[in-house]
């Protein structure tokens, strides 16, 4: 798998010469499939050179040596003392087997590494003890200095300080002078006002700091901000005659310490006219200028000092090209790069060069990252282990996935170790290529080396593995998130308990959110519902009941739906006994968290209701009346909702009549009476029950004509049907569609309707308004032939109720009879509407081209049926 580099970071559909450049090779053909790309495409160069190019240019550092020095520092476990000091004793022979020829240098570089590219400070410790112990090296101040500085900017002050005390204690002497170490140290970890006393102690005694120590001194000084004790060392540093370079930087630092950027400036002039100035002074200024947001003052000041040829400018430009990327203003540090290279022929440092890259990547600017790639190869520029990792996320970028993954997996060959980011791309890489395995692979790789991903890259494999089903990974991903106390997101969390809860691992997910609710983390509102309605499936109401407290206690309000769910998940375990306890347990619970109103004890009326305990909801009912609150007009409905679902229509009529003693009876009463009894096809007490409403003044709702209406034309009692279609008319209310549907259906079965119509017409009940219904119900049964006059008869029924999918399904079966071209264009016509058809729409067409003896058309319904995912009934089953 390969692309022209510089083109596939361009467009992943063009080439170009930059990957030959780049890797040194010349090109060949290769067809290949990449993950930036979904078409084949013909490649330049094989993936194995790019990576051996790649590789050799990696190793040209010294990054291997280094890596394997923390390789085995890190195999130190400090478990167990024993252990420990058997590992340690492991540790010195393994760094003694690597040969080190250690100096000076080489003991600042492994210090420099652990800390910029391994992060490690217990490492970095534990090779400067190993280098203390060998006959063949002594510390000097500068590595004193080194780890000292490790250790602060760790902020490891505790630590810091403990190595100095124990330092005074034994005074080590390790080929370097005990008082300056110890001024150089607590100055370093930022106690500057120990060094002074300790400096003090030593100018008593007759002793004092040399030019390196007096200068670590003055710097911690300037960075503390301790600024008249700055004038007495630089006092004495100049009488000293250790006055140099140094010097001149560290005072310019303090005038911008104190943003006399003025100041600095005519301090910065003075220096350059005595002869006096440096590279790296005209660079502090550079960075106070910008830390000002000075960047016009900061472009003159470089431009003068380079005319005026008095000082190196590397150090100012660096600088500056790192400052503007940080402050957002990539473009012209890039362009200042471009300029200065070509006329200046300057070359920044592997740094600079790093922060350029990583703020393209981020602006996913790869071609330009693919540029400057192939500048620090063309110069010889060593990668360190940013580099590296840069790389990496840039074959992640561009697609070429494969070739990311054979550096990584080749990473001990040269010294890389990845990190935060390089992961993050990786494992983002993998699950948008579709393997979660792999993705999760890497992520177990990041977590042994002590990295754990972004929320962002956590939550994206989380999506993929509850996504590919992978739970029991996703369940050793939060493990792993939870064991090291790191919270990714709370929709993460909440997306991973909903799949569980979904594929009924409902224990597993409580488990998580045990573990969330150990180290504090409030769950969402989504996720306890999710958990709650999972333990009521698998009847674990007890649990349930808790989670809907516990939901409460962290600030969510549950609906009257999920407190109906929990109490039938309790009703329904097999044990009256324990049922009611368990009941009234959630009731005490719930009245405990949160003050009493008669909203609580109505959720738990209506839960009973639906659980058919109509019992529990009456004594419900007395303890609300016993606490002293009155019940409200819901309460008395949702009571007598609870006798009618557990059908005891007899007592729910005498709370009915006990309910004329306490309160007018208005109409959300006589509609839960009328309704129930309707559901009970008990049609003679609904129908007193409408005339007594009517009677006292009160408008029956649509409901109540809706299912007496149904529940009349279904014992067929057509008569009295049409006599309340006439009521409807007379309060004021309309045809609504399911009572037009009702009626229509019922044409289309038998005359009888129709002919029940014309009864009361004939004897002069005036249904004029409805004359309209009356002849669609006749052409419904047949007995009225439909003229071209109506020439839409959607437009007919609408003039007299809405029509929706039911009311097509019945237009459908009308024109079925008679001519199949028709309910095939009303087919159409409806879906070009919105209405979706159903099984019952398809069924229509294929009986009615059956009854018409169109077999192959009702075969190409039938197939069609089949795609939308319904099943026949028996009767077109016996076709199939």
């Amino acid at each position: 798998m390969l692309f022209s580099l510089k083109n596939l970071a361009k467009s992943s559909s063009h080439r170009t010469k930059s990957l030959g450049i780049l890797t040194g090779i010349d090109s060949t053909s290769i067809p290949f499939t990449t993950a930036a790309t979904t078409t084949t495409t013909t490649c330049l160069i094989p993936a194995k050179d790019i990576v051996l190019s790649f590789k050799q240019w990696f190793k040209s550092g010294n990054h291997h040596l280094l890596h394997q020095i923390f390789q085995i520092l890190k195999a130190t476990s400090d478990s167990d003392h024993f252990n420990h000091h058997q590992q340690q004793s492991s540790a010195d022979l393994a760094l003694s087997h690597l040969d080190l020829h250690l100096s000076e240098a080489l003991v600042l570089e492994v210090l420099r590494y652990g800390h910029d590219h391994e992060h490690d400070v217990l490492s970095c410790l534990k090779f400067f003890d190993w280098v203390g112990r060998q006959n063949s090296f002594y510390h000097t101040r500068a590595t004193f200095n080194a780890i000292f500085k490790i250790l602060s900017r760790a902020k490891l002050m505790s630590l810091m300080l403990d190595f100095l005390a124990d330092f005074r204690r034994h005074k080590f002497d390790h080929g370097v002078r005990f008082h300056d170490t110890l001024v150089m140290g607590y100055a370093v970890s930022g106690k500057p006002e120990v060094a002074l006393q300790l400096f003090g102690r030593m100018r008593f005694k007759g002793l004092d700091l040399d030019a390196f120590g007096y200068h670590v001194l003055l710097n911690a000084l300037v960075e503390e901000k301790c600024f008249d004790a700055v004038e007495v060392v630089a006092n004495q540093i100049s009488m000293r005659g250790f006055e140099n370079e140094i010097t001149h930087s560290v005072m310019l630092k303090r005038f911008c310490k104190q943003n006399l950027l003025d100041e600095a400036e005519g301090y910065l002039r003075r220096l350059v006219t005595e002869g006096k100035a440096n590279g790296s002074a005209v660079g502090v200024l550079v960075r106070a200028l910008c830390q000002h947001k000075m960047f016009e003052r900061a472009t003159k000041l470089m431009d003068e000092f380079r005319d005026l040829g008095a000082v190196s400018m590397e150090s100012a430009y660096a600088v500056w090209i790192g400052d503007l990327a940080q402050a957002g203003r990539l473009d012209q540090a890039l362009e200042f790069l471009q300029s200065k290279k070509s006329l200046e022929g300057y070359v920044p440092d592997v740094f600079r060069y790093n922060i350029l890259i990583g703020k393209l990547l981020r602006e996913v600017r790869l071609e330009e990252v693919c540029d400057l790639m192939l500048e620090m190869k063309e110069r010889e520029i060593s990668p360190d282990t940013v580099t590296m990792n840069a790389a990496l996320c840039f074959f992640c970028k561009v697609g070429m996935l494969d070739i990311a993954i054979e550096l990584y997996n080749s990473r001990s060959e040269f010294g890389l170790t990845p990190n935060s980011m390089a992961y993050n791309y990786l494992i983002n890489t993998f699950c948008g290529d579709g393997s979660v395995d792999e993705a999760y692979g890497v992520l177990k790789s990041s977590l042994d080396q002590g990295y754990f991903p972004g929320r962002k890259t956590f939550s994206i494999l989380a999506d993929a593995l509850c996504r590919d089903g992978k739970l029991d990974k996703m369940k050793e991903l939060v493990v792993f998130a939870l064991e090291r106390n790191l919270m990714p997101s709370g929709s993460t969390y909440d997306k991973f308990i909903t799949t569980l809860c979904k594929t009924r691992r409902v224990e597993d997910g409580y488990l998580i959110h045990e573990e969330l609710n150990r180290i504090s983390e409030v769950r969402r509102e989504s996720t306890y519902i999710n958990l709650i309605e999972g333990f009521c499936k698998l009847n674990k109401g007890d649990i349930a009941a808790r989670l809907l407290i516990e939901m409460q206690v962290h600030g969510h309000s549950p609906t009257h739906k999920l407190f109906r769910h929990v109490i039938c998940s309790l009703c329904d375990t097999g044990n009256p006994v324990n049922t009611d306890q368990q009941f009234f347990t959630l009731l005490e619970m719930q009245l405990s968290c949160r003050e009493p109103t008669c909203r609580i004890y109505n959720f738990f009326i209506y839960g009973a209701g639906h659980a058919k305990r109509p019992d529990l909801a009456s004594k419900v009912l007395e303890m609300m009346q016993r606490s002293g609150i009155e019940p409200n007009l819901s309460s008395d409905v949702l009571m007598l909702q609870s006798y009618l679902k557990s059908e005891r229509y007899s007592d729910a009529l005498n709370y009915f009549n006990d309910l004329r003693h306490r309160r007018k009876i208005r109409r959300r009463l006589y509609s839960a009476m009328i309704t129930g009894m309707c559901k009970a096809k008990k049609a003679v007490i609904a129908l007193n029950l409408l005339r007594e409403m009517r009677e006292d003044g009160v408008v029956p709702s649509d409901d109540c004509y809706e299912f007496l209406i149904q529940l009349l034309c279904w014992n067929k009692e057509y008569d009295i049907a049409v006599i309340l279609i006439k009521d409807l008319e007379k309060v004021g209310r309309h045809i609504t569609s399911f009572i037009g549907n009702i009626l229509l259906l019922h044409s289309l079965k038998s005359q009888e309707l129709y002919q029940a119509w014309v009864r009361l017409r004939e004897v002069q009940i005036e249904i004029s308004d409805n004359s309209i219904l009356g002849l669609l119900i006749g052409a419904f049964s047949g007995r009225i032939w439909v003229s071209q006059q109506i020439e839409n008869l959607e437009e007919v029924i609408a003039s007299c109720f809405p029509l929706d999918l039911y009311t097509y399904n019945l237009l459908l079966r009308c024109f079925s009879n008679s001519n199949m071209d028709h309910a095939c264009a009303l087919f159409y016509r409806m879906s070009q509407k919105g209405y979706e058809p159903n099984r019952w729409t398809y069924e229509i067409l294929v009986q009615g081209f059956l009854k018409h003896g169109r077999t192959d058309e009702a075969n190409r319904w039938l197939k069609a049926m089949y795609v939308k995912g319904f099943s026949p009934n028996k009767q077109t089953m016996r076709f199939d």
